[in-house]
């Protein structure tokens, strides 16, 4: 959220700063040079532009917060000033006009970046701001502007960057705004501006920053959804709503607190896997509290407070460990605060939820009838009573006058359910099957509604192209026609190739022989689910391919396009050669990241994909030795065990780690969670079951006993970087996660818990420096 705070506020900085060096002329024309000690003269002679007394190569004046000088052959292209406020900068002159002033810029025909920041300039923004031609960014936040801003400035088609925050624009925000092909930030906060939004602005489709905060705006905000390039909205401190805007899905900071939203918050709010920040409060929305948005996989902030949002809250409920506050007070809620926010004290993270029906006491709470009496109150909407009233009015009218035909109608519709309920049957339940036999191929999108997909399974990395479907022609090209020098690996239902297309990009390919001839209706619904289960910590799909019969109707073969990681399996980073073993800190990190994505596997899709038989050596990393987990339990109809991307065969055989009965299948998964871990503390390879139980026991002693004796048993290599408190940690949740008995080993949740604990500890611990080891000197940072 900071990186975004930085792109919205001092982008323009970044932007001044990358071509301060690249200044080819020392020499400026003698008009543009006159014409900045004009600029001088007009703003008052302000502290930042004093160098211009001493120099007349303005070009290579150093750069300076308040002052930036960019020149490019002979001309000036950037020009950044900043008044002093602290030291109480002279104002702009009131006999100065605001036209004279931007009259003078018109001097520099090649001047794309204008920054006059904190200047106390007074008056309207004058037309001919639009003679800048060549102008992108425009940046003339607090000073004391006002008026409208000039329909002239809709001809400067190359401006991307507009910011007017802090002055005292009025009047309503130009429809022509939404004419500025490029346009990518708009930020007019802190101003005056009145009326409802223009609907131009949802044909934006370059906008990422749209900041329009403490205004007069009102009325429904436009439908925003096509804004695909959009990251920051922030419209707080309006007089907006009532409606909830429909919005697009790579939003990372949405701000809507102080306005006039009544409305109900749409399902749809879950979905944004990027959201980082999310103000809803102060207004008047009903209707249930997702608790999803607690656990969004990229939440750090959440305010709800002050609305009238209902929902029975539990304590198993998951949240995002980067989420360092929650405001969930005045609200209508009711049951348990989650454990995960009662945790907050441990990670010096904010939770307010006074003023709600909870059963916790340590923040004031309303009696539990309080929330149901207000709750029955806000569901009750006029346009039920006028329906209740009319539907009053027509039954007297039936009484009065058509009682008989009525009866008869009322017969007739009777009979006619009757014998329809009775052609039909009985209504059965709605499957619970993960896969959906012989789907349509049409209706897409209610097989991905019948597949109840939330929130993370549309969190798609950002650097995966899109999921398509690929000919067989390509994959024959890539492979040299399947050549066995590209073969990769083999299984009893099938074969793993690498490929490489013409554009350069490397692929796996994963052909599954198909004993049953089907049709592609067959797979259209598990390939549509396999192409939306893209993570950051999963070996994504890319794509897929059938290979025919020759009657063209017929698979013989489907084949499964997945991204290429040859960086390694986490096996090789700390069992390996000493020269390739990660630090302690980077093995923590491993392990959290890995568990986000068995957490994904298990969350992302309803039901879950558990016991995905999960082995080291499944665990790759990329090339900043990321996670990404290469083997799991996807949903494709195979003769044999499980679906595998890559290397080793998933093949669903049940050993002694794996749980009896169905209650706890994810807990298989979280046996095989602890057997890596096992292999990430001691530095060696674990390669059976017996190595499994002796080396859990091992640990369980170590835990009872000293610091040199604990250190004694795990990888030399990590000695001098892990603190004594994070090691206990990552041995007791790997004890637990080994547990015999599967009711007894702790949930993916507790597991994440566990290991960012152990992160803090070792960041935070305080070990006097010593010099590295030569086993140490030899671990990757």
């Amino acid at each position: 959220m900071a990186k975004l705070k930085a792109v919205c506020h001092f982008h323009l900085l970044l932007f001044l700063f990358l071509f301060s060096s690249f200044h080819l002329s020392t020499q400026l024309p003698l008009s543009q040079s006159q014409s900045l000690l004009q600029i001088q003269q007009l703003l008052n002679y302000p502290q930042a532009l004093s160098s211009f007394n001493t120099v007349t190569d303005f070009c290579n004046i150093e750069s300076t917060p308040f002052l930036t000088i960019v020149c490019y052959e002979d001309n000036i292209t950037q020009l950044h000033i900043v008044g002093d406020v602290l030291q109480h900068s002279p104002s702009f002159p009131l006999n100065t006009s605001t036209d004279s002033l931007f009259s003078t810029f018109s001097h520099f025909p090649n001047l794309k970046v204008l920054s006059l920041v904190s200047l106390g300039l007074e008056g309207p923004l004058p037309p001919s701001v639009a003679n800048l031609l060549s102008l992108e960014i425009l940046n003339l936040s607090s000073n004391s502007l006002y008026g409208s801003i000039p329909h002239q400035l809709s001809s400067s088609k190359t401006l991307q960057f507009i910011n007017l925050d802090g002055n005292c624009f009025s009047g309503n925000i130009p429809a022509w705004i939404g004419s500025l092909p490029f346009l990518t930030t708009l930020s007019l906060r802190n101003n005056s501006f009145n009326g409802s939004l223009p609907d131009s602005i949802a044909h934006m489709w370059s906008l990422r920053i749209l900041s329009l905060s403490r205004n007069s705006l009102s009325g429904n905000v436009p439908d925003l959804s096509n804004l695909t390039n959009l990251q920051v909205l922030e419209l707080g401190d309006n007089l907006l709503g009532p409606h909830f805007p429909k919005l697009p899905q790579r939003l990372s900071i949405l701000e809507l607190k102080n306005n006039r939203f009544r409305s109900s918050i749409p399902p749809e709010l879950g979905s944004l896997y990027r959201l980082e920040k999310l103000d809803l409060s102060s207004n008047k929305l009903v209707g249930p509290f997702q608790a999803s948005l607690l656990g969004l996989p990229s939440i750090k902030y959440l305010n709800i407070g002050g609305n009238r949002l209902t929902g029975l809250l539990l304590q198993n409920i998951s949240c995002n460990s980067d989420l360092t506050f929650a405001n969930l007070s005045s609200n209508l809620l009711t049951g348990d605060l989650p454990a995960c926010l009662q945790e907050f004290k441990y990670k010096n993270g904010e939770i307010i939820y006074g003023g709600n029906c909870l059963s916790n006491q340590d923040q004031k709470q309303n009696p539990l009838n309080f929330c149901h009496n207000e709750a029955l109150a806000v569901s009750i909407r006029p346009r039920n009573l006028e329906h209740r009233k009319l539907r009053r009015e027509v039954m007297t009218f039936l009484r009065i006058f058509g009682g008989s035909v009525a009866g008869v109608v009322v017969l007739a519709l009777v009979f006619l359910t009757m014998r329809k309920t009775y052609k039909m049957g009985v209504v059965k339940e709605p499957s619970t099957r993960f896969i959906t036999e012989n789907p349509s191929v049409t209706d897409t999108t209610k097989q991905l509604y019948d597949a109840k997909y939330i929130s993370q399974t549309m969190k798609l990395g950002t650097s995966i192209p899109p999921y398509r479907t690929f000919t067989l022609d390509e994959l024959k090209e890539a492979t040299n026609n399947f050549d066995v020098s590209t073969l990769i690996s083999e299984s009893l239902d099938g074969q793993i190739f690498k490929g490489v297309f013409t554009d350069g990009s490397v692929v796996a390919i994963r052909s599954l022989a198909l004993k049953r001839r089907q049709t592609p209706q067959t797979y259209t619904h598990q390939l549509e689910l396999i192409s939306k289960l893209r993570h950051i910590h999963l070996i994504s799909a890319l794509g897929h391919c059938y290979e025919f019969l020759p009657d063209g109707l017929t698979i013989s073969k489907v084949f499964l396009i997945f991204e290429y990681y040859p960086y390694g399996t986490l096996r090789s980073h700390v069992s390996g050669l000493p020269g390739q073993k990660l630090s302690w800190t980077k093995r923590i990190s491993a392990a959290i990241e890995m568990v986000k994505g068995i957490q994904f596997l298990h969350t992302g899709i309803v039901p879950g994909v558990c016991s995905n038989n999960l082995k080291i050596t499944d665990i790759l990393l990329d090339q900043d030795l990321h996670v990404k987990i290469s083997c799991y339990n996807l949903p494709i109809v195979v003769e044999h065990g499980g679906m595998m991307i890559s290397g080793v065969p998933s093949t669903g055989t049940k050993g002694k780690r794996h749980a009896i009965g169905v209650n706890h299948k994810d807990k298989n998964d979280v046996y095989d969670i602890g057997a890596i871990l096992l292999e990430i503390i001691l530095g060696r390879q674990i390669t059976s079951q017996n190595e499994v139980h002796v080396s859990r026991d091992l640990l369980q002693v170590s835990l009872k006993t000293d610091e040199i004796a604990r250190k004694s048993i795990v990888d030399p290599v990590i000695h001098k970087g892990c603190s004594d408190d994070s090691l206990i940690t990552m041995m007791e949740i790997c004890v637990r996660c080994l547990h015999e008995k599967a009711k007894d080993r702790p949930s993916v949740e507790d597991i994440l818990w566990n290991l960012h604990f152990a992160g803090q500890v070792q960041e935070s611990s305080r070990e006097a420096p010593t010099s590295p080891s030569p086993s140490s000197s030899s671990q990757i940072p």
